[in-house]
C-alpha cells in the first residue's frame, strides 16, 4: 500500500496498524498513481491544543475517509502518544469500514496489549470499567477486554511487591539440541556449534560477575532470576553448575524469591541437570512440548515424543521443584482442534501448576515461513484458544500475563495461565515492564524502568554466540550505563 503523510512523519504508528489489520499489504512510501488501488493519505494537523488526524483511504478500488479529533494535554511525551493514537484510530477505522474485520485485539498492535489496562486500573477504574474502556476506546472484543483485564490486575498486584531499585535478571543460553520449524530465535543447534559452548559458558560467566560488581555498587535488589533461551538444560551438569554458580557468587539472593530455568526439551532433561538445578535453589522449571501428538513433534522437527515427555515429568516430580510451567503451541502444523485439546488435557494430567499457550507466530527466518508448510486455519486456532480457555478456567487456572507477536494465526495473543500463587513473576515484569531487566548473554535484552513511568530504554547484545564471545567489551559498556542508568535517574 503506498503512503503519504502530511502534517508528521509517524511511520512506525502506521505500519504497525497496517500489519496489523492488512498483513498481505507492505508500506511503500510514494504518492498514490491512478494505476494504485491501494493508497492511503495520513494527515496530521493542530489548532491550540487539539489535534485532528485524517485518513483518506483506497483499498482495492473501496474508498474511506475518517477524521479523528482530540485534545492534547500534560507533557509532550504525553502529547506526542495522544497524536500517535488518534493517528492509528483513524487508520483503523478506515479499515475496518472498507473491510467490514474487527480483529480481536481491535486498534492495539503493540506487543502488549494490556498496557492500557493495567494504567486505567492504577487511575482508580474498575475492572468493569477498564473493559468498557478498552472496547469503546480501542475497539477490543468483549472476550478480549475481560482477558486484558484480568491480566492487567495481576500486574498491579505484582507491581506493589517493587521498589525503585529492584530488578530482575535474564541469563541467554541460546543452544538447542535442533532448531524447531517454527523458531526464529538467535539459538543454535548443538550439532553444529558444540565448540562454542564451553567458551560460551566462561564468556557467560566473566559478564555476570561483571554485572553483579555493578548492582552492588549501585545498591540494586534482585527480585527474580529467568534462565532461557534456547533450550539452557542443553549445557551438560557441569556448564548448568558452572553459570548457576556465578549467579549466586557474584549477587546477593537473598531477595530472589523466584529462580526459574527452562528445562525446555524434554530430550534435555535428565536426573543429574535437576539436581543441579534443585542444588542452586532453583524454584520454577518449565517442561515445553509444544504438543502431545508425535505426528505433530515430528512435522516441528521434535525429537522427542509423547513418552518422552512422560519420562521428564516423572524426573521433575522426583526432583520436586515448587512449580512447574508447561507449553504448548496453537496452530502447529499437523495440528487440530480436537488434537491440541486432547495435549491440553494430558498437560494437566501431569499437575503442572502453570501452563503458557502460544499462538503460532509465522516469522520469516522460520522453516515453516520459508517452506510455505500447510497450518491450521485462523478459525481451527480460535477453537483450540476457546478450548483451553474453557479447560484452564474448570481446572481452577486463571490469566495472569500475555503478550503479542508479529504475524500471529489468526491476530490471536500468547497467554500464561496458573493456578493461584504459582504465577511466574519475572514473566509479569518483563511483559508489563514493571522493573528493569539486566540480561546477560547472546541475543539478551537489557531494560531500564524509569519507576512509575512508561519511559523505558532497551539495548541489545550481540544476536549469536561467536559475536558475544568475541565482544565483552559491548557487554562491558551496557552493565556500566545500566549502573549509570540508577546514578542519575533513580532515587
Amino acid at each position: 500500500m503506498k503512503l503519504v503523510f502530511h502534517g508528521h512523519d509517524e511511520r512506525y504508528t502506521v505500519e504497525q496498524s497496517l500489519m496489523n489489520l492488512l498483513p498481505d499489504e507492505r508500506p511503500v512510501y510514494a504518492p498514490p498513481t491512478a494505476e494504485d488501488e491501494s493508497f492511503a493519505v495520513v494527515s496530521l494537523s493542530e489548532t491550540g491544543d487539539e489535534a485532528c488526524a485524517t485518513v483518506e483511504m483506497t483499498l482495492r478500488g473501496k474508498s474511506a475517509r475518517r477524521e479523528e479529533r482530540g485534545a492534547l494535554r500534560g507533557s509532550e511525551f504525553d502529547r506526542e502518544g495522544r497524536r500517535r493514537y488518534l493517528i492509528a484510530r483513524a487508520f483503523y477505522l478506515a479499515v475496518r469500514e472498507l473491510t467490514g474485520v474487527s480483529p480481536p485485539w481491535g486498534m492495539l498492535t503493540g506487543v502488549r496489549p494490556d498496557k492500557p489496562a493495567t494504567w486505567a486500573l492504577q487511575s482508580g477504574k474498575t475492572p468493569r470499567e477498564v473493559q468498557n474502556y478498552l472496547t469503546e476506546h480501542y475497539f477490543l472484543s468483549p472476550s478480549r477486554a475481560a482477558l486484558a483485564t484480568q491480566t492487567a490486575s495481576a500486574a498491579v498486584k505484582a507491581a506493589r511487591r517493587l521498589a525503585p531499585r529492584d530488578i530482575d535478571l535474564y541469563v541467554s543460553v541460546p543452544f538447542c539440541p535442533t532448531r524447531c520449524a517454527y523458531c526464529s530465535f538467535a539459538s543454535q543447534s548443538v550439532e553444529r556449534s558444540f565448540d562454542l559452548v564451553e567458551p560460551y559458558v566462561r564468556a557467560l560467566s566473566e559478564e555476570i560477575a561483571a554485572g553483579g560488581d555493578m548492582a552492588r555498587r549501585a545498591g540494586l535488589r534482585v527480585r527474580t532470576y529467568y534462565v532461557g533461551g534456547g533450550t539452557p538444560t542443553t549445557l551438560s551438569p557441569e556448564q548448568l553448575h558452572a553459570v548457576l554458580t556465578a549467579l549466586e557468587t557474584h549477587f546477593d539472593l537473598a531477595d530472589c524469591s523466584e529462580r526459574t530455568v527452562e528445562a525446555g526439551r524434554p530430550d534435555t532433561i535428565t536426573r543429574e541437570k535437576l539436581a543441579v538445578l534443585r542444588s542452586h535453589g532453583v524454584t520454577r522449571v518449565s517442561v515445553n512440548p509444544q504438543a502431545m501428538d508425535d505426528n505433530v513433534l515430528r512435522a516441528i522437527g521434535r525429537r522427542h515424543t509423547v513418552s518422552d515427555v512422560a519420562d521428564a515429568m516423572a524426573l521433575v516430580r522426583e526432583a520436586g521443584f515448587a512449580h512447574v510451567n508447561m507449553d504448548l503451541i496453537a496452530g502447529l502444523p499437523c495440528d487440530t482442534a480436537e488434537g491440541f485439546r486432547r495435549s491440553l488435557t494430558a498437560c494437566l494430567a501431569f499437575g503442572t501448576d502453570n501452563l503458557t499457550v502460544h499462538t503460532l507466530a509465522l516469522k520469516k527466518g522460520s522453516r515453516i515461513t520459508q517452506e510455505k508448510t500447510a497450518i491450521p486455519s485462523g478459525e481451527t486456532v480460535r477453537q483450540m484458544l476457546e478450548s483451553a480457555e474453557e479447560l484452564l478456567r474448570g481446572a481452577g487456572f486463571a490469566p495472569y500475563y500475555l503478550y503479542r507477536q508479529k504475524y500471529m494465526s489468526g491476530s490471536f495473543e500468547n497467554i500464561g495461565w496458573s493456578r493461584e500463587g504459582a504465577e511466574c513473576l519475572y514473566n509479569i515484569d518483563i511483559m508489563s515492564e514493571l522493573c528493569s531487566i539486566l540480561s546477560f548473554g547472546a541475543g539478551g535484552s537489557t531494560k531500564t524502568v524509569v519507576p512509575g513511568t512508561n519511559r523505558i530504554t532497551r539495548s541489545f547484545h550481540p544476536k549469536y554466540p561467536a559475536e558475544y564471545i568475541a565482544q565483552p567489551e559491548k557487554s562491558l559498556r551496557e552493565i556500566e550505563a545500566f549502573g549509570a542508568f540508577y546514578e542519575n535517574t533513580v532515587n
